[in-house]
Order: structure tokens, then sequence, then C-alpha cells
């Protein structure tokens, strides 16, 4: 999804519009190719059909409960939302059909208003060819079902079903697939000729959202080292991890401790956060919190900061025991260092725990400010806010929701 501009051009029944200059531009562009006998019209009622299109999705994610804002782009409208609790398949389907649903009804009864029949106008009708095309034609063309088309969205919902862990991969090959033979045959044909750029679109499209085998790899070591942590705080069971990896230095400490030896694990913990080389180990999510509690009251006040990672496993552990104050200038001070957005995120989550919403805010805002363009580190971003109950009270704020929309 695109990323909105800060402040609202308008609002349409409650939702924040935000106009980019790529919209413009595409507008001037449409009438530009067109010509001004048709191109005015056509470039008209895309703009209101695309906004048309945006409050679908807009409206059906509000039914869910989810706040929601629209953006203008070059080429498209993006709908972005927030839900507040997890999201169904049909649920998440349906917010992706609501925005050519509402195109194609609305488009097509404006068309049968204009046009008196449901029959294809006449070359000199301009005002008709513009309202079908930015209407009913256009809201059609967006349930191909490739990415990263709505249909698309619908169909790798319903592949969720059978493969729920890989849909996404499917879908990415699905649509090279599909429109690498749509491109071929297009260059082949004279007549389809002119529309082959337009079908190259899908492509860099999905280029961006592919995911490499070395990353599939490096995912399923990550999900081996995770199970084989939470194993080991379940059990004491430390057999199972991958070679080159340990348990984490939580797990280790905790031991120490269990049988007497506070000042070893103090000094396990101490020694690893003064550690500046990688990290072999799992941060201890599967941890009981009374385990954490005993080992976190072996820390001194102050802490060392000498990696993003390590610093961040020691501010989120700190959350959890309820350490607010600690685990936000820890944070703060890691966030100096390195300008990860994920520790700004941890100084909020601590603010908004402690009943200060507008530093919680502040902090927010500076974290979707240095997240970047990464798509992956916005979806990273976006997900840790989602799961932070912290934040449970600002959900509905319109400041929280602007904020967290930056990094969409």
């Amino acid at each position: 999804m695109a990323t909105p501009s800060p402040v609202p051009a308008f609002r349409v029944f409650g939702f924040p519009v935000h106009v980019r200059t790529g919209f413009l531009l595409f507008m001037a562009l449409v009438v530009l190719i067109n010509g001004t006998d048709i191109g005015l019209w056509l470039a008209g009622f895309m703009a209101l059909f695309t906004l048309v299109h945006e409050l679908g999705h807009a409206f059906a994610a509000r039914a869910t409960g989810a706040q929601a804002e629209i953006a203008l782009d070059f080429m498209a409208g993006y709908a972005a939302f927030v839900p507040t609790r997890p999201l169904a398949r049909w649920e998440r389907a349906g917010i992706s059909l609501a925005g050519p649903a509402a195109q194609i009804v609305i488009g097509g009864a404006t068309y049968l208003a204009m046009h008196g029949e449901w029959s294809l106008p006449q070359a000199d009708q301009h005002l008709q060819i513009a309202v079908l095309w930015a209407g009913p034609v256009i809201g059609a063309f967006n349930l191909i079902p490739v990415l990263p088309f709505d249909g698309g969205n619908i169909l790798e919902q319903l592949v969720s079903l059978f493969t729920p862990h890989n849909a996404r991969r499917v879908m990415i090959w699905f649509t090279v697939a599909v429109v690498g033979c749509a491109v071929v045959y297009s260059t082949l044909n004279p007549a389809w000729r002119p529309y082959t750029i337009f079908m190259i679109i899908p492509l860099l499209s999905v280029a961006q959202m592919r995911s490499p085998a070395r990353d599939t790899q490096s995912r399923a070591t990550q999900q081996q080292i995770a199970r084989a942590e939470a194993l080991a705080w379940a059990t004491g069971d430390v057999s199972r991890f991958p070679a080159g990896a340990v348990p984490s230095p939580w797990f280790r400490a905790h031991q120490q401790l269990t049988q007497g030896n506070a000042a070893v694990a103090r000094d396990l913990l101490l020694d690893d956060l003064r550690d500046d080389g990688p990290a072999d180990w799992w941060p201890p999510d599967a941890a009981p919190r009374e385990a954490l509690e005993q080992v976190a009251a072996l820390l001194p006040a102050s802490l060392p900061v000498r990696g993003a990672f390590r610093a961040y496993v020691l501010a989120d552990v700190l959350l959890r025991v309820g350490r607010y104050e600690q685990a936000a200038a820890h944070a703060a001070k890691a966030y100096g260092s390195t300008n990860a957005p994920m520790h700004a995120i941890q100084v909020a989550r601590a603010a908004a725990a402690l009943g200060d919403s507008s530093v919680a805010l502040g902090w927010l805002r500076a974290a979707t400010g240095a997240v970047g363009t990464g798509q992956i580190a916005r979806e990273a971003l976006i997900t840790a806010v989602a799961a932070a109950h912290e934040f449970d009270a600002l959900r509905h704020d319109g400041e929280f929701v602007q904020a967290l929309a930056a990094a969409r």
C-alpha cells in the first residue's frame, strides 16, 4: 500500500482521503493521451470512480471494526486499514471484493441513467464512453485473478484454505505464469500490442513481493530455533536446537537461577548484552512471565546497548514484566544508537502502558517516519503495533490511526 501524506486533503463519510501528486499527474496523462474531447470526461470519472472503489474497501473494513483511510496515487487508489482483531479469510476477501463491486454497481447505474439502456455507446458519445470505461469496465478489470488486483487478493484467500503458509508464493508464481503468457500473446498479436505495457505492470508489482528460496530456508531455520526455545522453557529439553544455535541467555540464566546460582545467571545476561557479535539464539517469547520476572530482577538499572537485536529483546522482556520506565529508557537509548523503528515502537508501548498518550503517539510517529520504504520492514512494524496490547486504549484515536497509516 502507498504511504499517504500526513494531512488528508479532505474527508468522505469520516474517512481521511489523501491525494498524492502522482494521482494528479496520472489524470493529466489521461487527458494528454485521449485528447480533451473525451480525456477530460474520462479523467474526471476515473477520479470519481476510483474514490468510489476505495470507499467500498473502506466501508467493508470499517464493518470489521478496522480504522480505514484512503490514498489516491499514480494509476491507483489504496484503502489502508488497521484491523483491531484478526480477520477471517472471508472478511479479507470481502474487503477486497467490496471495492470493485462498488465501482461496477455505481458505475453501471450511472451509465444506465445517462445512456438509457445497456448497450455500447456511439463513438461521439464521449460522456457515456467515459462513464462506461471508468466505472464498470475498470471495476471488472480489477477482478482479474492475478496480483496486485483485487481479484488476485480474493483468489489468494481461497488458496490459503489449502496452503495457508504458501498462498502468497503460489499467487506470485500464478501471476507470473498468467501475465507472462498474456505479454507473449500481446507482443505477437498486432491488435493487442499497444496494451503490452499495461500487462507488464502486474509483473513489476509481484517482483516486489517475491520470496526467494534463501529467505524461505532462513525462515524455516528460525522457526526450528523458535520451537526449540519454546520446548526448552516448557520441558527443560535443550536437545532440539539445530547446529549453530543455542538456548537464549535468558533461558540459561533461568536455569542457573533455579539452581541457586544468581551471580552466574546475572553474569550470563550481562556478558551477552555486552556482546557485539551476531546472536545465535531466539528471544524468550515462550517464557512464563514469572520466570522472566525473576531473571529480569537480576539486572542493574543501567544496561549496555551493543546491538539492535539484543536491545530489542531486553526492552521487550522489560515490557512483558511491567518494568515500563526501564523499558522506555533502554529502548530510547537503543533508538539513539540505531535509529531502528522497532525501538521507537517499544518506547511508545511503554508510554502507552504508563498512560502518557501524547508521548506514545510522538514515538509512534518517530517509528513510522524511520521505517523507510521497505515492504517487509513496514509490515513488521504494523504487525508489532497490532500485537501490542499497550496500544488498545489508543486504537480508535484519530492521531494513532493517522500515525500508523503513514507506515502503510
